[in-house]
């Protein structure tokens, strides 16, 4: 097997028995991000080869400082890098080079990765489509024809074509998981906390997003998990870290799931994917869980009152100085403009009642994870989709009223921030993949990976199915 075809923690108890060398690992993925990334386009601001060369054969005699041991990694473009250009898909920032890494980044660098590029991204993130105006679209691996999905799109996209070991990503309207299942890889939003942001802005009301990590194998998920875990002391709601790649086995027998599908019929689903997603539960019930459907646990037309409300509030507040300098405001995408003018709309009452909202279905779901171990949805509510169109404008007839309702299906589990693992489940009939969301009680991190582990060892999509670039 080719190098770059191992996972991460495959590479790095290589590295660890002395059996490869960083420098040959660097060389044989910079020499398949030549070959594919062209027609991919999911590593973008890629550092110069003779660079990346030397540091990882300095790499080849250094004491190890981590799992992540001399292993190339591209960092998501939201993710401010030291040195290294961080455009947030925007071009105000085009030529932005940050003078520190963010608290994510700093973490990675820590472990021993050697950061070799960025990977592509939405513009500020908005929306599950990669495209911006500086770095173009990034096109999945398993169809070029269509999207990789997003806001983490060139991270999904470069694990799926092996340009990438181990992949960083962020999500707050499912983009760790709808890429992930648009491009038959793992992706895992933890817990709201366990993975902190830096002390900027505001860190008290801005809990709807959150960093996490993607994979091609669940052991993979967990151990940059462990990497990118643990409190940041200067911002709230924080969460101790663990090692979750010592948790990962779990006994499915007696577990009990909870199927809430397309919730009652409130989320559109084009047709084939709660098929796949039912066969996958399957795996499960073959493992010895026990799986119930259920009706809707709560109003679906409340979640969305509350997501858009607290969403549109918090970009509105985040992006404020941007939007408030005509010429900063003409360069920004027509989706953020919609969300920071939504949020300047808004006034404190239904703010409020967002949140109210939010907190009765956060009791409400309290209650039913006493009976269940985990609840799983899919991750997505349509097929990826051409990369010409800038989002689904209908699913099965049922016009999308926003540039971001075609995602619904995430929101019950980014309201109340909840730790989910998106798992491939196979592909349609149309040769594209797909994925189901897994998602436990908050603090179940380590459970709900377990859960997944146990899927992976009875399916492993990912290694089963390659895309054919």
């Amino acid at each position: 097997m080719e190098l770059y075809q191992r996972t991460a923690s495959d590479l790095a108890r290589m590295i660890a028995a002395k059996a490869v060398a960083p420098s040959e690992v660097m060389a044989a993925h910079l020499a398949r991000i030549a070959k594919v990334n062209g027609a991919v386009n999911a590593v973008i601001s890629l550092r110069d080869t003779d660079v990346l060369i030397a540091e990882a054969r300095a790499a080849d005699d250094a004491q190890p400082q981590g799992w992540l041991h001399g292993l190339p990694l591209a960092v998501k473009d939201l993710c401010a890098t030291k040195g290294l250009r961080t455009t947030y898909g925007s071009p105000l920032f085009a030529d932005f080079v940050p003078s520190k890494d963010d608290l994510l980044a700093a973490r990675m660098r820590a472990a021993g990765a050697i950061f070799i590029g960025k990977t592509n991204t939405p513009e500020w993130g908005h929306g599950s489509h990669s495209f911006n105006p500086l770095h173009g679209v990034t096109r999945n691996p398993y169809d070029l024809a269509v999207t990789a999905g997003g806001s983490s799109g060139g991270a999904a996209a470069g694990l799926a074509a092996r340009m990438l070991p181990v992949a960083d990503g962020s999500d707050m309207m499912g983009s760790l998981r709808n890429p992930a299942a648009f491009c038959n890889v793992y992706g895992f939003r933890p817990s709201y906390g366990l993975v902190p942001g830096d002390a900027e802005g505001d860190t008290f009301l801005a809990t709807l997003a959150t960093e996490g990590p993607m994979g091609r194998s669940v052991e993979d998920v967990a151990r940059l998990l462990t990497v990118q875990a643990g409190a940041n002391p200067e911002v709230p709601f924080g969460r101790a870290a663990e090692d979750f790649a010592d948790r990962l086995r779990v006994d499915l027998r007696g577990k009990r799931i909870a199927w809430l599908g397309d919730w009652g019929g409130a989320y559109p689903t084009e047709p084939g994917i709660l098929a796949l997603c039912e066969a996958g539960l399957q795996v499960f019930g073959d493992l010895g869980a026990a799986v119930e459907a259920l009706p809707p646990p709560f109003p679906a037309a409340k979640l969305w009152q509350a997501w858009t409300t607290l969403r549109a509030m918090l970009n509105a507040g985040g992006m404020k100085a941007l939007y408030d300098d005509p010429k900063k405001r003409a360069q920004l995408k027509p989706e953020t403009i919609w969300e920071i003018e939504q949020g300047q709309s808004l006034g404190a009452q239904a703010v409020y009642e967002a949140s109210v909202i939010r907190s009765r279905y956060y009791a409400h779901m309290a209650r039913l994870f006493t009976r269940f171990d985990a609840v799983v949805l899919p991750t997505a509510q349509v097929w990826p989709f051409p990369v010409e169109w800038r989002w689904p404008q209908s699913i099965n007839g049922v016009a999308m009223d926003t540039y971001h309702r075609w995602m619904e299906v995430v929101i019950p589990i980014s309201l109340i921030g909840l730790p989910a693992l998106s798992v491939p489940v196979g592909f349609g009939a149309n040769g594209l993949p797909m994925g189901m969301q897994i998602a436990g009680p908050v603090g179940a991190d380590a459970a709900i990976l377990g859960m997944g582990q146990a899927y992976h060892e009875a399916t492993d999509w990912p290694a089963k199915r390659p895309p054919a670039l």
